[in-house]
Order: C-alpha cells, then structure tokens, then sequence
C-alpha cells in the first residue's frame, strides 16, 4: 500500500482515534499526511481568491481580519495571516482610511491629491484609473480601465496576468492619444507611481497628476461601483478558460456598458451619450 492510500484511510473526523495514533498504526509519518503539493495549495489559494473578490466587491471598506471572519462563517479554516497574503497578490486592499493605502514603491514619487472640493461638471475633467482581480476557472488575470468620472465612460482598459505596470502604460497611450484629461487620478499602486507611467502623464504637460492620500477613503468610489457591476452582471456569471476567452468577454460587456446600458445617475441616458455631449 503506497503513501497515497494510507493517506486516505484516516479519518480525521474520528474522535476515538487521533490523527497520530491513525498514522502511527499505518506506518505513515505525519508529514506525509499533512504535506500538500504545490499544485493544490495553488488550486486551495485560487479558490479562497475567489472567495475574496466576492466579499471584497460587496463589501470594499472590509480590511483583513472582516474578510477573514466572513470567509470562516462560509466554512473556510484560515487565518487573517493567508488572507492578507492573499490579499497582497490579488493587489487590493480596504478602502476605508488608513496608513499605506496601497502597494507603493518608497522610491517613486508621490503627487499631491488635487481633487479636494472640485466639482465635477464636465467630461475629461477626471479620469480615475484603477486595477482590479478577474478570476477564470483555473487562473487569474488583473484588470485596468480608465474611466471618465462624470459620463462613467471606460474610455480605454487592458487586461494582464501579472500585476506590473506594463500593460497600464500600454493602455494609457492608447487613451491619450484619444483625449486628454484635466486631471488624472490614481492610488498610490507602484504601477501609478513608477516613472514609465507617470513620464506618459507629464508629457502631456497639461496634465495635472493627483493620488489619494491617507484619509480619502471614498475618492474612487465611481471605479468601485464599476468593479461590482462588471463582477456581478459579467464575471461571476461566466467561467472563463483562457485568457483570450476573458479578453473577448470583457470587451463585449465594456461596449455593452459604454454603449446600451442606461445609469439612472444619468438621467438614464448610456456613459457613451453623455461622453460625446460636450455642452
């Protein structure tokens, strides 16, 4: 009988006899039990991932230890330790006010929030940029968009598998050689900060670079409220395979949302037709 076998002879629900004493009478070292490959700490990782995005899109201002509760009362055993590890590589974090907001790099520069008090009344004043975790069956991918804040416009996104600033500043590009905004505003993620992105902003020069601070909790709010209606009328309905298969999704449902789907804070009228009004 191989280790594998052994392993799933003991119960570990057995009350009578401890996991020990069941390993000591089939010869199995103990570590052998409680070794789990790499592969199915991956797929535990993705799975309790999942699980996260879901209570961090309802619940945004949740930090570490609320996740951590609402993940045990669905079942899961797991420490706030995992979590906030998880949490780090899914790149987000609570959006209530709090010291180190985001992932920054202490090497990049950071810009002064230049929103306080500005009203917002036209389109191409702000663009607010962010990231966000979309999750496939097996993998993972990250997403980015540039949304106008007064039309709620997507005027430009790009999907990646890995957390850099690469495909930000692809995507940037692309948006400014459309538009230009007023101001541009970000967290303080080392993808925002890193001088390959903010070297784009400033060739604009007419570009004013803004990034929340400690405090602004709720400055993103308009990107937040995009993240939960993208996840829950779009991603958590789909399972997507591959990267490809998430990419023509997503950009059915961005168009579907730039271009059809009415907001009632716009007087029911689709992002698209209150971005090219420009009274």
């Amino acid at each position: 009988m191989d280790c594998g076998e052994k392993r799933n002879l003991i119960d570990p629900g057995d009350s009578a006899v401890s996991i020990a004493k069941q390993c000591q009478l089939l010869r199995l070292a103990r570590s052998t039990y409680y070794y789990k490959s790499k592969s199915t700490k991956k797929e535990q990782d993705k799975q309790i991932m999942d699980q996260i995005d879901q209570v961090y899109t309802q619940y945004p201002f949740y930090g570490v230890r609320r996740i951590t509760e609402a993940l045990q009362q669905q079942g899961q055993i797991i420490n706030h330790k995992r979590v906030h590890r998880l949490m780090r590589s899914m790149g987000i974090q609570a959006i209530y006010p709090k010291p180190n907001t985001s992932k920054a790099n202490k090497s990049h520069p950071v810009y002064p929030y230049a929103l306080k008090d500005v009203s917002i009344e036209r389109v191409n004043q702000v663009w607010g940029v962010d990231i966000t975790y979309i999750r496939m069956r097996n993998e993972f991918l990250y997403l980015y968009v540039i949304l106008d804040w007064h039309s709620r416009y997507i005027v430009e996104w790009e999907l990646s598998d890995r957390l850099s600033g690469d495909f930000c500043c692809e995507a940037l590009t692309r948006a400014l050689s459309k538009e230009c905004p007023e101001i541009h505003n970000s967290d303080q993620g080392s993808q925002f900060t890193s001088g390959d992105y903010t070297d784009i902003l400033k060739a604009q020069e007419t570009i004013i670079i803004s990034m929340d601070h400690q405090g602004r909790c709720f400055d993103n709010i308009f990107t937040e409220r995009f993240w939960r209606t993208i996840k829950y009328e779009e991603v958590y309905l789909q399972a997507y395979e591959t990267p490809k298969e998430a990419r023509i999704s997503l950009k059915t449902y961005i168009e579907f949302y730039n271009t059809t789907r009415m907001h009632s804070s716009l007087q029911y009228q689709t992002p698209q037709q209150v971005y090219f009004t420009r009274e």
